[in-house]
């Protein structure tokens, strides 16, 4: 579908996110990738988008989408949705179900055992919890998602081989956020530290990351400067 085609489908979505939000970014660098349309709202910030999506989604969770009334939560759903009813030329889940299950289970690794781990230090200290304990907490599980995902990346341009999938839009908000947390070594973990390198330097992934660099003030732990 040429892009001005999927622009004017597109017109009916609207996405209920904040751009610091790790799990926004991830649905963010999907739509722009394949350069879909879409209203934003952002929650926190714009008057009266809190109470929307609240009232489309009660759990408040985001980021959510909404496409001619039908709200679609969680992010791996969303991409999965938007994939369906928006495709473009960017194939962020291959029609092979065999390399699709490679992608959802990449996917699951990224939220689960980078993310999952940063967030709970991030909620801890947030809960007046000490700071380099939460650190502490979280830096075990992260050096083992480290270790595998150096062995898993050997020879590959991205998480999956050589196309940007799904994958790729979990792994960009997660390690960006992960390396703040409990830095990724460049002497034990080179491949990990040079894929995220790729992922940041890519347009969608430093779109979200400039989106949100005006909120760096709210992370708990301290943003470094290095990014």
């Amino acid at each position: 579908m040429p892009a001005r085609n999927r622009q004017e489908a597109a017109l009916a979505l609207t996405l209920y996110a904040h751009p610091f939000s790790s799990y926004s970014q991830k649905v963010l660098i999907a739509l722009w990738e394949n350069e879909i349309a879409f209203t934003y709202r952002t929650v926190g910030e714009e008057p009266g988008a809190a109470e929307a999506h609240r009232a489309l989604w009660p759990f408040a969770k985001f980021p959510t989408l909404v496409d001619d009334g039908r709200t679609v939560a969680e992010t791996t759903i969303i991409i999965e949705y938007l994939g369906l009813h928006h495709p473009g030329p960017v194939r962020l889940i291959p029609a092979d179900p065999q390399a699709a299950l490679e992608i959802r289970f990449l996917d699951r690794v990224f939220d689960h055992y980078v993310m999952t781990p940063v967030q709970e230090a991030v909620v801890a200290v947030l809960r007046g919890g000490d700071r380099d304990e939460a650190v502490a907490g979280a830096a075990p599980r992260l050096e083992t998602a480290y270790g595998w995902l150096e062995t898993h990346l050997a020879g590959r341009s991205w998480a999956a081989g050589e196309g940007f999938t799904m994958a790729d839009c979990a792994a960009a908000p997660s390690l960006f956020y992960a390396d703040w947390v409990h830095q990724i070594d460049d002497a034990r973990f080179p491949t990990l530290r040079a894929y995220r390198t790729r992922l940041l330097a890519r347009p969608s992934v430093a779109r979200a990351v400039d989106g949100g660099r005006p909120y760096r003030h709210y992370f708990p732990l301290g943003a470094p400067e290095r990014d």
